[in-house]
């Protein structure tokens, strides 16, 4: 690391504090201290992370990863890209984590074809496209590798229709469908967690 713990703590916590004020979204604090101990057992070589917004969870997998692992994350709004990219290079980890600009399933299909792969993916972007972005995800995912998927229950919403908006009616069902690829995948194991707004975690075969 190339702040001290003290000063990094202090630095996260304030992009935390601008996220909040600007209502960018970014991972809840369950969610990330459960990113942490699955980074920690994993200690994985290569992550993707699909949705950087102003970089706060790629700082914190930052912390923790092994030394030699690299970070790709991919996001398409071009001021999140700026503001994720000055805050990697203040806290000193611009060789540690590349942030990709573009639309998620365009870049993911680029790295997918160029054979990109990832042995810890983590999946926080537009929630009704991680049908979408599947595919792509589990082609890179190496054999003994883990995904990730952050809201997957949407508030509640997945899991219990008297919560259900009816404008939200879309998005639901897109992650219901997501949630089916992945519990009946012949190749992943999969567990969804309440914690946060809703975590699947799932663990690819080693082939």
């Amino acid at each position: 690391m190339y702040m001290g713990k003290e000063q990094f703590d202090i630095f996260l916590a304030d992009i935390e504090k601008y996220a909040r004020e600007k209502h960018i979204p970014i991972v809840q604090p369950d969610t990330a201290e459960l990113l942490k101990v699955i980074i920690s057992i994993k200690s994985p070589h290569a992550i993707l992370e699909v949705g950087t917004a102003i970089g706060y969870s790629a700082l914190m997998m930052s912390e923790i990863i092994s030394k030699g692992c690299l970070i790709d994350t991919i996001e398409r709004n071009d001021d999140m890209v700026y503001k994720a990219r000055e805050n990697i290079k203040k806290a000193g980890f611009a060789g540690i984590i590349n942030v990709i600009p573009g639309e998620a399933a365009d870049v993911l299909e680029c790295l997918a074809k160029i054979g990109k792969t990832f042995d810890f993916i983590f999946m926080d972007a537009a929630k009704g496209q991680y049908p979408d972005f599947f595919p792509f995800c589990f082609k890179m995912l190496e054999p003994g590798g883990v995904l990730v998927s952050d809201n997957v229950l949407y508030q509640g919403m997945v899991m219990d229709d008297e919560k259900l908006e009816r404008r939200k009616g879309t998005l639901v069902k897109k992650l219901r469908e997501y949630l089916d690829v992945l519990g009946s995948h012949p190749h992943l194991r999969t567990t969804v967690l309440p914690i946060g707004d809703g975590l699947a975690i799932s663990h690819k075969d080693k082939l």
